[in-house]
C-alpha cells in the first residue's frame, strides 16, 4: 500500500530533465516530417544502400546518379543520428534525475527510466527498418510501417513528459469526469485509425514510391480516400461532442484550451485534406497534410495528459 511523501521530496524530475524530455519529443516529430519530404520528392533511394549511403561511403559523392535527392535522403538519415544522441541523453538525464531525487529522500520512480528508454530503442528500431525499407525497395509496407513506429515513438515520448511533471507514482486522479475520460480514448482510438488510413492513402497515390519506381498499395486511391474522409468526419463529430461537454461540465480551462488546439488543428488538417485532393495532390500541400497528422496526434495525446494527474504517492 502506498505511504504518502512529504511535498518537499516531490517525485517531480528536474526541469533540465524534462527539457530533454521535450527536446525528444520535438525531434521525433521532426524526423516523421523529414522523412515524409524524402518519400513526397522520390528521394527514398537518393541513397541506394544501408548503412552507407553508396558502396563505400557514408556520405554522398558526385558519381553517384541520384543527383539532388541523394542529400534529401542523406540529410534525413544525418537527422537520425541528432535523435540518437537526443535519445541517450534522455536515458543519461533519467539516471542522474532518479540518483538525485532518491538523495532527497524522494521516490525511485523506475517508470520514467523504462519510459525513458523507449526513444533510444526506438531510435535503434526505424534503423533497423530503415535499412530494410532501402533493401526493399521503398515495399509500401515498410515506409507506412516506419512512419507508424514514429507514432507510436511519439506517443510514448509524450507519455515520459506527462509522467515526469507528476509528483508521483500514486493512483490517477481525474481532473474531468469519467465519461469525458472514456469519450477522450475513443476520440484517440479513432485518431488513429484516421493516421492508419492516411498511410494508406499515401501508400496508394502518386506519392508512394521512388523517384524512378512507384511502389504502391493495390487499393483504388478514391475509394480508401472517401473511407479515411468518413472516419475523419466521424473524428470531428466526436471532437466536437468533447468539447460540448468539457463546457456542459465546467472542465479545467487547461484541458478546454488544449481541446480548442485540438479544433484548430483539425479544422486546418481538413481544409487541406480536401485541397490536396482537389488540385491533384501537389507536394507541398501533402506535406503540410502530414506535418498536420503529426500535430494531430500529438495534441490527442496532450488533452489525455491534461485530464489526469498522479500524486506523491509512492508506487509500492
Amino acid at each position: 500500500m502506498g505511504t504518502l511523501i512529504d511535498p518537499s521530496r516531490s517525485g517531480r524530475a528536474s526541469s533540465t530533465a524534462r527539457g530533454i524530455y521535450i527536446a525528444n519529443l520535438v525531434a521525433q516529430a521532426a524526423i516523421i516530417v523529414t522523412g515524409a519530404t524524402v518519400r513526397l520528392t522520390g528521394s527514398g533511394l537518393g541513397c541506394p544502400t544501408w548503412p552507407q549511403c553508396v558502396d563505400g561511403s557514408y556520405v554522398p559523392v558526385a558519381r553517384q546518379e541520384q543527383e539532388w535527392h541523394k542529400y534529401i535522403e542523406f540529410g534525413n538519415r544525418s537527422l537520425t543520428f541528432v535523435l540518437g544522441i537526443l535519445a541517450i541523453a534522455a536515458l543519461i538525464a533519467a539516471f542522474i534525475d532518479q540518483r538525485s531525487r532518491v538523495s532527497r529522500g524522494g521516490p525511485k520512480r523506475p517508470v520514467l527510466l523504462l519510459l525513458a528508454a523507449i526513444p533510444l530503442l526506438g531510435t535503434v528500431a526505424q534503423a533497423i527498418l530503415g535499412g530494410i525499407t532501402v533493401l526493399t525497395g521503398l515495399n509500401p509496407v515498410t515506409v507506412s510501417l516506419h512512419f507508424l513506429v514514429s507514432m507510436a515513438l511519439v506517443a510514448g515520448v509524450v507519455a515520459l513528459v506527462f509522467r515526469s511533471a507528476d509528483a508521483g507514482d500514486g493512483p490517477i486522479t481525474l481532473l474531468v469526469r469519467r465519461e469525458i475520460r472514456v469519450l477522450t480514448w475513443v476520440l484517440a482510438a479513432v485518431t488513429a485509425v484516421v493516421v492508419v488510413l492516411g498511410t494508406l492513402v499515401t501508400g496508394s497515390g502518386p506519392h508512394s514510391g521512388d523517384a524512378k519506381a512507384e511502389n504502391r498499395f493495390s487499393l483504388d486511391p478514391r475509394t480508401i480516400s472517401w473511407i479515411h474522409a468518413d472516419v475523419v468526419l466521424l473524428f470531428i463529430g466526436l471532437l466536437a461532442g468533447l468539447l460540448f461537454a468539457l463546457y456542459l461540465t465546467r472542465g479545467p480551462r487547461r484541458v478546454i484550451m488544449t481541446t480548442w488546439t485540438l479544433v484548430a488543428i483539425s479544422l486546418a488538417q481538413a481544409a487541406i485534406g480536401y485541397l490536396q485532393y482537389f488540385t491533384g495532390l501537389p507536394i507541398l500541400l501533402v506535406l503540410l497534410h502530414i506535418t498536420g497528422a503529426v500535430l494531430l496526434w500529438i495534441a490527442i495525446l496532450w488533452v489525455l495528459g491534461t485530464e489526469r494527474t498522479r500524486s506523491a504517492v509512492s508506487a509500492i
